[in-house]
C-alpha cells in the first residue's frame, strides 16, 4: 500500500505543465501506479508510460498514477533553475540533449494531423519510385533515401496507433485504412530497391545514427537487414545448391538439434520437408511484401527504447513482454495490415518454446494442446500462416528470421548501455553458444545461412 502522504498524483502535480513533462522524460522519473481495486502498486517508468499514452493519467478506470514527493520535488526545482536562466529565443536546457525511445522528432509527428500523415508518406513513396526509375543506381542516394523513408513510416506508424487505441476496433481500423495502404504502397517501393549487399559498408550505420532515438535506430536497421537477407535467401535458394546440400547435411549436422524440438517424430523421419513444413523454397513476391511490413512495424508497440537482456539491474521483463503485447493486439485489431504482418509482431521472441521467450503463441499453442492432449507438432517451421493457425508448426518462417536479424542488431548495437557492443563476429559465436548450443532457441538452419550473409558482406 502506497501512502498518500509520500506521493502526488500525475494529473494533478505534473500533467498540467510541460517542463514538468520533459523533466520526468528526461530524468526518466518512476511512476507508481496503483491499482484501485486491489491497492497493489508497481513503478514504471514515466518514459515507458508517456511514450505508449502521452496521455496515460487520463486512463484511471483501474489504476491510479503518482510519483514520489521526493521526486516531484526534485523536478520543482529542476524546472524552476531553468526557467531562471532561459530567456526568451533561447532553447529551453532541460530538453537539450534528450533522447527518447523514438527521438525528439517523434514529438513533431505525433501532433500531425491523418491527412498531413499520408501526404508525407505519398511524398516519400514519390523519393524511392524516382530512385527505382534512375539507371545506374546510386547507392548512397537509395540508402539514404531508405533510412530516411523507413524512419518515418515508423514513426507516424506509432503516432497514429497510439491515437487509435482508445478507439472501438472497427472505427480504429477506418481511421488507419490510408495509413495502412500508404505504409504498404511504401514498403513495396522499398523492396523494388533492395538488394543483398546493398548494406556492405558502414554507410546504412551511419545514416541511421543521424536519428536520435535509440528505438528508431534499433527498428531502422532491423528492417532493413530484414529486407536484405530476404532477398539474400531467395538469391541463394534459387541460383545455389543450398537445398541439396542441407539435405545431405541433416543427418549429421541437424538431426539432434530438430529432434529435440519434435520428439514426437521418429528420427527417422526428420527430414527437411519436417523441419520446414512443405521443404525449404523462395520467397514468393506476396509474402516478402508482407513479410517486409512485418519487419517494418515489427516494434511498433515499443513505448522506450526497450534495451536488451544486459543483466538485472536493465532487464525489467514485464515491459519488454509488453511491447509485443501492444504490437500485436494493434496492428491485430486496430488496423487492416497483412495478418502475416501481425503475426510477425506477435511472434518474434518465441524462441522455439524456450522459458526466456515470450509472445502470444506459446498461449494459444498450452490452450489448443488441453483441448486436444492427442494433437503433435509434425514440424518446426511454417512458411504459410494456415499451419501456424492450425498448430502443425512451432513457428512461422519470418518470425524466425526476425529474432535472429533483432538478436544480433540488439548485442552489435552501438547504443548498448551495460556492455561493449560486440563485433558481428562475437555476436555469431555468442547467439551460436547462447541460443543453439545451451538452448534451442534461434532455427539452426536460418542461423547458419544468416552467419553466411554476415560473413560475405564485403567491409567498406
Amino acid at each position: 500500500m502506497v501512502r498518500k502522504d509520500s506521493v502526488a498524483l500525475v494529473r494533478d502535480s505534473i500533467a498540467s505543465n510541460r517542463d514538468y513533462i520533459d523533466i520526468c522524460l528526461r530524468e526518466d522519473i518512476p511512476v507508481i501506479c496503483v491499482n484501485r481495486e486491489t491497492k497493489n502498486n508497481k513503478n514504471i517508468s514515466f518514459r515507458v508510460m508517456y511514450e505508449n499514452n502521452q496521455k496515460f493519467w487520463l486512463q484511471n478506470e483501474t489504476w491510479e498514477y503518482f510519483v514520489s514527493n521526493e521526486d516531484f520535488s526534485k523536478v520543482q526545482d529542476m524546472a524552476s533553475r531553468a526557467q531562471a536562466q532561459w530567456e526568451p529565443g533561447m532553447a529551453r536546457p532541460e530538453t537539450e540533449g534528450v533522447e527518447l525511445g523514438f527521438g525528439r522528432d517523434y514529438q513533431s509527428i505525433a501532433g500531425m494531423t491523418d491527412a498531413e500523415r499520408i501526404q508525407h508518406l505519398k511524398e516519400d513513396k514519390s523519393r524511392l519510385d524516382s530512385l527505382i526509375a534512375q539507371k545506374p543506381r546510386q547507392k548512397q542516394l537509395i540508402t539514404e533515401a531508405l533510412v530516411e523513408t523507413a524512419q518515418n513510416a515508423m514513426l507516424h506508424n506509432h503516432a497514429a496507433l497510439v491515437n487509435a487505441m482508445n478507439l472501438p476496433n472497427n472505427e480504429a481500423k477506418k481511421q488507419t485504412q490510408d495509413l495502412v495502404n500508404s505504409t504498404n504502397d511504401l514498403v513495396k517501393s522499398s523492396t523494388q530497391l533492395i538488394s543483398a549487399n546493398i548494406f556492405n559498408d558502414d554507410l546504412m550505420n551511419t545514416l541511421v545514427a543521424k536519428s536520435n532515438g535509440t528505438t528508431i535506430q534499433h527498428m531502422t536497421r532491423v528492417f532493413l537487414n530484414g529486407l536484405a537477407f530476404l532477398s539474400y535467401y531467395n538469391t541463394l535458394v534459387s541460383t545455389s545448391s543450398l537445398i541439396n546440400k542441407l539435405r545431405i547435411s541433416i543427418d549429421k549436422k541437424h538431426k539432434a538439434f530438430y529432434q529435440s524440438l519434435l520428439p514426437d517424430v521418429h528420427p527417422d523421419f526428420i527430414n527437411l520437408e519436417k523441419i520446414f513444413l512443405g521443404g525449404m523454397r523462395a520467397i514468393t513476391e506476396n509474402n516478402f511484401q508482407n513479410w517486409s511490413t512485418g519487419f517494418l512495424i515489427h516494434d511498433i508497440g515499443k513505448a522506450a527504447a526497450v534495451e536488451y537482456h544486459e543483466g538485472d539491474e536493465a532487464y525489467n521483463r514485464e515491459i519488454v513482454i509488453e511491447h509485443v503485447k501492444v504490437g500485436y493486439t494493434s496492428v491485430m485489431n486496430k488496423t487492416n495490415y497483412p495478418r502475416e504482418a501481425g503475426l510477425i509482431t506477435g511472434y518474434h521472441h518465441e524462441y522455439y518454446g524456450d522459458p526466456s521467450g515470450y509472445g502470444y503463441f506459446r498461449s494459444y499453442l498450452d490452450e489448443y494442446k488441453k483441448a486436444n492432449p492427442l494433437a503433435k507438432q509434425s514440424s518446426c517451421v511454417t512458411f504459410e500462416l494456415a499451419p501456424m493457425m492450425d498448430f502443425e508448426a512451432l513457428a512461422y518462417f519470418p518470425a524466425k528470421i526476425l529474432e535472429i536479424i533483432d538478436v544480433f542488431d540488439s548485442v552489435t548495437d552501438p547504443n548498448r548501455k551495460y556492455h561493449k557492443a560486440m563485433t558481428p563476429e562475437e555476436a555469431l559465436v555468442m547467439m551460436q553458444e547462447e541460443f543453439i548450443i545451451k538452448h534451442p532457441k534461434i532455427d539452426l538452419i536460418l542461423f547458419e545461412i544468416f552467419s553466411k550473409f554476415v560473413q560475405e558482406k564485403p567491409s567498406s
